[in-house]
């Protein structure tokens, strides 16, 4: 039998006469340039969706054909998801001076899920001074997590200042991690993002740096400022 795609004249009667189907398009390489085109625009829609927030995804609804319409509230749906969740969340963003009656309650008692960060300091202890400016900054950068600060001879005792600054890390009332004097922080040169990295990798804030932080060209101001304040006479060994 003769083959239905050959292209002959007894084929194309054939074909117009209904008796064999119409012969199968061969596909081109400007076809595939098309397909392939289509495909890269449907991705890059989709990312343009997915980078979109809440205002902008209702303003661009007009914009939506229907073949895009199924993507479009499945992007609304998961923003409207996220923006609720970082609102549950984003409850702290702060830095709170606790006593040692709120102790249980703020820290025990902080909720399920709730990651708590407290420092335990003296005021005139140079690197505590340091570390409260850090966490200040890291309360606001991530506001999900708890932090909280209190003075070592309200909440403990007799507690040596040769262990302070101390820093316990909590979730769910249990203690995760605890930091207690200067060299368990990495000592005096410790940066606001190297204690980030060391807090992201107990689990309590989801860091955004790439990479542990390097002290290549950091000054020793603190070094420097323990130094003058040990020549005052202030040793608090």
């Amino acid at each position: 039998m003769q083959d239905p795609n050959l292209d002959t004249q007894w084929n194309d009667v054939l074909r117009a006469k209904g008796i064999i189907p119409e012969k199968e398009k061969e596909v081109t390489e400007e076809d595939l340039v098309t397909m392939l085109e289509s495909t890269i625009a449907e991705k890059s829609r989709g990312r343009e969706l997915s980078d979109m927030n809440i205002d902008e995804l209702n303003e661009n609804e007009d914009d939506i054909d229907e073949e895009d319409e199924r993507m479009f509230e499945e992007y609304r749906r998961q923003r409207i998801a996220e923006l609720k969740t970082a609102q549950q969340l984003a409850r702290y963003g702060d830095v709170r001076e606790i006593s040692k009656d709120e102790y249980v309650a703020e820290v025990n008692k902080a909720g399920e899920g709730v990651w708590v960060i407290l420092l335990v300091y003296k005021p005139s202890i140079p690197m505590c001074k340091i570390l409260e400016q850090h966490i200040a900054q890291l309360a606001r950068k991530f506001p999900a997590t708890k932090f909280l600060k209190i003075v070592s001879s309200v909440c403990i005792p007799n507690y040596p200042d040769r262990n302070l600054p101390t820093i316990f890390v909590y979730l769910d009332g249990d203690m995760k991690k605890q930091f207690i004097g200067p060299e368990s922080l990495g000592g005096v040169k410790i940066t606001c993002d190297e204690l980030e990295w060391v807090l992201s990798e107990v689990g309590a804030v989801k860091t955004t740096l790439e990479a542990k932080p390097s002290r290549e060209g950091v000054h020793d101001v603190m070094e420097s400022s323990l130094r003058a304040c040990n020549d005052d006479g202030n040793d608090w060994d």
